[in-house]
């Protein structure tokens, strides 16, 4: 007697609800209603950065205030907004430009300096002296571990694309004193339908045509204290209340990092199967 081969389970009560990008690593995000895959996960996420006169990357964890750097995307350019500034124009197609050092967290690779208005609109903004860079020809960043080691990254922190829940997020705010936005913890996926906490139990998705392996939980950082409609710093929640029940030996943790296996297009309100 033979056996049907086993086969994904569907559970069409989980679906994609929401996608976003964040083109300037740690300025504010955009919504979605699909989103491309390309070789450093959905296309124009975290593609630029911010770097200091050595080439390190800024962040919101030193500069809260860069969260109220909206950005916003057109057909050819990629334009930043800030209260009190006119806005910058970028072009949203990589062009030659000077190739520069830059570091993210220990990995040292190159990229484009985006020029001196750039720089000169950016260092107002933030008050110390900044340049723009962006993805280019040379610019090589393998995900770690060296088992992951096939997949790049962009100038996102580890890994490329970071999925919640939306009752994960649910259950946490029942804990908090006061209930937070999603914008706290800058997801690319957000999932509804499941449980709380259902997705550290996935190992791999399928959504539309796109393969993903959850590889590692988020450890959970400052910015998710500082609020993002303000550019301010927030006392210290979440992170406290996320110590009492979800602290690992490398710190607290919330969401599930994910490589993708496929290029494709993901779409808001598709399914999500579960694999594995």
């Amino acid at each position: 007697m033979t056996t049907a081969a086993a086969q994904p389970v569907t559970l069409s009560a989980i679906y994609l609800s929401a996608i976003y990008i964040y083109p300037v690593k740690s300025c504010r995000g955009i919504a979605v209603s699909a989103a491309q895959l390309d070789n450093w996960g959905l296309q124009f996420d975290r593609n630029w950065m911010i770097v200091n006169t050595t080439g390190r990357f800024l962040s919101q964890r030193e500069l809260p205030k860069m969260a109220l750097i909206e950005v916003s995307i057109g057909d050819e350019a990629l334009q930043l907004t800030t209260p009190g500034q006119t806005a910058l124009t970028v072009p949203l197609m990589a062009s030659p430009g000077e190739s520069r050092n830059v570091e993210v967290w220990g990995d040292r690779t190159l990229a484009i300096d985006q020029g001196e208005t750039a720089a000169a609109w950016l260092s107002e903004t933030l008050g110390q002296s900044v340049r723009l860079v962006r993805l280019g020809e040379g610019y090589s960043r393998p995900v770690k571990p060296a088992p992951l080691a096939a997949h790049q990254v962009s100038f996102a922190d580890g890994y490329p694309l970071l999925l919640i829940s939306e009752a994960s997020l649910a259950d946490l705010n029942q804990r908090l004193p006061e209930a937070l936005p999603m914008n706290r913890f800058r997801p690319n996926l957000v999932v509804s339908g499941c449980e709380a906490y259902a997705e550290d139990s996935w190992q791999q998705i399928r959504i539309d045509s796109v393969t993903f392996d959850l590889v590692s939980p988020c450890e959970r950082c400052a910015i998710t204290t500082t609020d993002q409609d303000t550019g301010s710093r927030a006392g210290t929640e979440p992170l406290k209340t996320l110590a009492t029940y979800r602290r690992t030996a490398g710190g607290v943790i919330f969401g599930q990092n994910l490589v993708h296996q496929t290029h494709g297009e993901v779409r808001s309100g598709s399914p999500v199967e579960i694999l594995l």
